[in-house]
């Protein structure tokens, strides 16, 4: 172990999840998601990421015509493995019939228990939209149900489903996320009917469960493709999701009905159905 580590504290004003998404696709490292953005450690200096993220801020604010605050703060840290610290710091939560655990912790004998270790992971249930997904999850998912976990991330929500003994394929366009998808299901004894690295657009099948825990923008580009994936009667559950963007996101899916609203602070998920014509 290295003497010393570089911290960088990043600030932000708006658009959280779109700066999340973009140091997830970007970090070989993990990172520390804050309430006003995020903490990146790493053995390495962190000067090539500011300037990526000053350019993903500039070219973000012309995107959207908006003015985006972004700081930066970078500092040399006695290293006194800052890994085991964090961990240490993550505790466990229930969210509906699920216990979500680290590997150090015990396991609830009354919950589906579903072990996620921060350090591997991308979603551990503690950010609105995954606790809101699997919400929906827990509710909607039923035994032998055919399921689909667009954009899996770590498979919290794809395995999950599993374990409510459905039936989950899985995807994503990060092959990272594939990665994390096929550790965490062996973390958690079970595995995925089929996972790859890309879209929706690349199955034939079609799904009672579709799940997307993307960003707004997204869910609205790839609409036609999760539509698309649904049977008849199917049901779409798509999370990540500002509540000041839930109009626009709904405008690509009016086609179908609105099952339920799940809120969690300034995020929604929405819960929609395919009905048979």
């Amino acid at each position: 172990m290295q003497e010393h580590y570089f911290e960088l504290v990043v600030k932000i004003s708006s658009h959280h999840s779109l700066f999340s998404d973009f140091l997830s696709d970007t970090l070989p490292v993990g990172f520390e998601e804050t309430d006003d953005g995020f903490i990146i450690r790493s053995e390495e200096e962190l000067d090539t990421i500011v300037w990526g993220l000053e350019q993903f801020t500039e070219a973000l604010q012309k995107a959207l015509g908006t003015t985006i605050e972004l700081e930066c703060t970078q500092t040399k840290q006695e290293n006194s493995d800052w890994v085991s610290n964090y961990q240490k710091s993550i505790e466990p939560i229930q969210i509906d019939k699920f216990y979500i655990h680290p590997t150090w912790d015990e396991a609830d004998p009354e919950l589906i228990n579903i072990v996620i270790d921060p350090a591997l992971a991308f979603g551990t249930g503690h950010h609105p939209t995954t606790a809101s997904c699997l919400r929906g999850v827990s509710k909607y998912v039923k035994e032998n149900d055919r399921v689909l976990d667009v954009g899996c991330g770590s498979g919290i929500l794809g395995i999950g489903a599993i374990k409510l003994g459905a039936s989950v394929d899985a995807c994503d366009t990060d092959p990272i996320s594939v990665e994390n998808t096929k550790v965490n299901a062996e973390l958690n004894g079970v595995s995925f009917t089929n996972i790859w690295e890309g879209s929706a657009s690349q199955t034939d099948e079609k799904y009672d469960v579709v799940i997307a825990n993307i960003v707004a923008d997204v869910l609205t580009f790839i609409a036609k493709e999760l539509k698309g994936a649904l049977k008849e009667n199917g049901i779409l559950i798509l999370s990540g999701i500002l509540n000041k963007y839930e109009d626009k996101v709904l405008n690509y899916y009016k086609d179908l009905e609105i099952l339920q609203r799940i809120p969690q602070d300034e995020w929604i998920t929405l819960v929609l159905q395919r009905k048979e014509k």
